[in-house]
């Protein structure tokens, strides 16, 4: 038998549209002899399944099912392809829990946790993770300008801490345009993460659980042609994307044993993408990304190929331990 396999996608967040990018990319590699997939619309205003005509069936949230043309359907597993709130800051993991649905990405707790950047590198650095010197704003605290470039110098780098890394973020060369920076982060949350530049290689590594074991994919470099690693880099081709990565052998256990050890301190399930910055021959974790682009352009999918598994079984991968 088949597997009826929800891909929910969409969100709340302003990364929606890479998100539906995402989950149709899932849904045309699933592998249709073992899985029958469903694309799930996850908006505020509606959750709906969506069928190959674009018609639009009300999902039933009291135990996320569907009906059409007086059939129910109920599913096996949830594929979650949703990058942002509510897929990937813990609130669909909780719901998925409470109705005791198989699904993809880590837990409840793991998804908020790596969702608020200031909890996780908390949480990480008494493990010795290396992380950026940080600075913490809630909306509405007095901004003292003068302290914050004490504390992380110029330049720096202002973002939304719960935001995922793409929108909300600028890079600060001097302290009057501060202000201009906190401004736009707070557009997109109420918490500010203000950091230190690390001046060195930025490195993207994808950590999976695939068939039941830990694995550190290989390492892609990332060059931006922007002056970091923002929206226009990440998604409209401004950046280049090597892997693997040129780095050195030791350069490279480095990053495979501090990978490996976050996803397994954070007792990680399903994928994560992590970024790190070498500063003093030493990789410094930005963050950890729960539910990555997974599009044909995304890194981790890059990734995977390099490391010869093809979307497929990718995919089948996450589904079967999600089931397990």
């Amino acid at each position: 038998m088949k597997k009826n396999i929800a891909i929910i996608m969409g969100g709340y967040s302003s990364e929606y549209k890479i998100s539906l990018n995402s989950g149709n990319v899932v849904y045309q590699n699933l592998d249709n002899t073992k899985y029958i997939g469903y694309r799930i619309h996850i908006f505020k205003d509606k959750w709906v399944y969506v069928d190959a005509n674009d018609t639009e069936f009300t999902i039933d949230k009291n135990d996320f099912s569907v009906t059409v043309n007086d059939t129910k359907i109920t599913f096996d597993c949830v594929f979650n392809a949703i990058h942002g709130s509510p897929g990937e800051d813990g609130f669909m993991q909780g719901y998925f829990a409470l109705i005791n649905m198989p699904q993809t990405s880590c837990d409840m707790y793991q998804a908020g946790l790596t969702f608020n950047k200031r909890d996780c590198l908390s949480v990480l650095k008494p493990y010795g993770i290396l992380t950026a010197e940080s600075y913490y704003l809630n909306l509405g605290d007095v901004i003292n300008e003068t302290e914050i470039v004490a504390k992380v110098g110029l330049p720096c780098f202002v973002k939304a801490n719960k935001a995922g890394s793409s929108f909300g973020i600028s890079k600060v060369h001097k302290k009057e345009d501060l202000q201009q920076a906190i401004d736009v982060a707070f557009k997109e949350d109420d918490e500010i993460i203000i950091e230190s530049f690390l001046d060195g290689v930025e490195v993207s590594v994808g950590v999976i659980t695939y068939k039941g074991e830990t694995k550190v994919l290989p390492i892609t470099e990332i060059v931006s042609e922007n002056d970091f690693f923002d929206y226009e880099a990440k998604y409209l081709g401004k950046s280049k994307e090597i892997t693997p990565a040129r780095l050195t052998k030791t350069q490279e256990e480095q990053v495979y044993t501090v990978a490996k050890k976050v996803y397994e301190v954070l007792k990680m399930k399903g994928f994560s993408r992590s970024e790190f910055i070498f500063k003093n021959g030493e990789p410094h974790l930005l963050e950890m990304n729960t539910i990555p682009g997974l599009t044909t352009a995304s890194i981790l999918p890059q990734q995977a190929q390099a490391a010869g598994i093809s979307m497929q079984d990718l995919f089948s991968s996450a589904i079967e331990e999600a089931l397990k």
